[in-house]
């Protein structure tokens, strides 16, 4: 097992990572301080692993909220569903929220959890690649609002995070593809070398290598782990981690969410960052091809969609949390392995790539 650490002072929290997490350990007790449990989860992951968590925690009284799959389920509706809940069966502060799922299920339990009677413990147990290499790490939560994606929403850490890599076995390939999206993004922001070990182990991740995979999860939690704890609540360099969202995001809020998987939205945004970098004249062409390179290996899209151009890009991009005083800012990668933000990106830039 795997086991690393968040350091947030008084917030700091273990991150673990390893195969039968969900129905094996005990260590998800020594984490809830009181009797009162609830889960999280949604009708594709709940028949899965509900009974086999639930089966370890005999000692506690649990109840459970199931919600629909999807990201367009990440809403202030079902929000209040969970709040509801809550309050239906007498939950106090001492109650502890378990997210079982993905990057949808954390998000909204955790903005639940943020905000029930101004604060209650939860934990997160992601099912998918990408809420175990990103969202499940950090406490960013949120939920959508139909003029933007993530608006709503709170910074609020976890007690502890329950990657079980087994998980993955039961995950679609097309949710696999988009998970690596932000695999990807950790070294194309920030680490050439993992960048290079990506290409070199493409066909162990692809074929479910339990080692492998492994390895590449820790990698970027890791990562991200190291980032949050310098920044936890975005003023500075975790700005980074937003590489190809403020495209992604575009994308969408545009197409509808759900249409495109959040990691597609990304995967194209990325690309479309680095297209931007080359015309600002700080990419070589040559690293954009490897990265539209390792993107398309996964398959996922490299172009955004046919129906948006830079009229529909630059009426959500407006909206996005990382602007200042009007102004938009990107993050731009001026080498695999090396990214920055930028302000001052012109609208014939912007049109020129879009």
């Amino acid at each position: 097992m795997a086991i690393l650490n968040l350091e947030l002072g008084e917030r700091s929290y273990p991150i673990y990572i390893d195969s039968g997490l969900i129905s094996t350990t005990d260590l998800l007790s020594s984490h809830i301080r009181a009797k009162r449990v609830c889960i999280v989860t949604n009708d594709i992951v709940a028949p899965l692993y509900l009974d086999s968590l639930k089966a370890k925690l005999t000692d506690f009284i649990v109840d459970e909220v199931i919600l629909p799959d999807g990201e367009a389920e990440k809403n202030l509706a079902n929000f209040e569903v969970i709040i509801s809940h809550l309050l239906k069966y007498e939950h106090g502060r001492d109650t502890t929220l378990i997210a079982l799922g993905g990057g949808v299920i954390g998000d909204i339990t955790g903005f639940a959890a943020a905000c029930y009677q101004r604060g209650i413990d939860f934990i997160q147990i992601p099912t998918t690649l990408l809420s175990q290499v990103d969202s499940s790490v950090g406490g960013k939560t949120a939920v959508n609002h139909p003029l933007g994606k993530n608006m709503v929403g709170a910074f609020y850490q976890p007690k502890a995070v329950f990657i079980d890599i087994d998980s993955l076995t039961t995950l679609p390939i097309r949710e696999f593809n988009a998970g690596m999206a932000e695999v990807i993004k950790y070294g194309i922001l920030g680490d050439k070398d993992f960048f290079i070990w990506l290409e070199d182990n493409m066909s162990a991740i692809k074929s479910g290598d339990k080692h492998v995979l492994a390895q590449m999860i820790e990698k970027c939690c890791q990562c991200k782990a190291d980032i949050v704890a310098s920044d936890e609540k975005e003023s500075g360099v975790r700005a980074l981690l937003n590489l190809g969202h403020t495209f992604g995001h575009a994308i969408e809020a545009e197409q509808g969410y759900g249409k495109w998987l959040h990691g597609e939205a990304v995967a194209t945004g990325m690309v479309l960052a680095a297209k931007l970098a080359v015309a600002m004249n700080l990419l070589e062409v040559s690293e954009l091809r490897r990265i539209e390179g390792l993107i398309a290996a996964f398959d996922l899209p490299i172009t955004a969609p046919q129906n948006m151009g830079f009229a529909e890009f630059i009426r959500h991009m407006r909206r996005d949390k990382k602007n200042i005083a009007g102004k938009l800012r990107f993050i731009v990668p001026t080498a695999i392995g090396q990214s920055e933000i930028r302000d001052d990106v012109t609208h014939d830039t912007l049109q020129e790539i879009l």
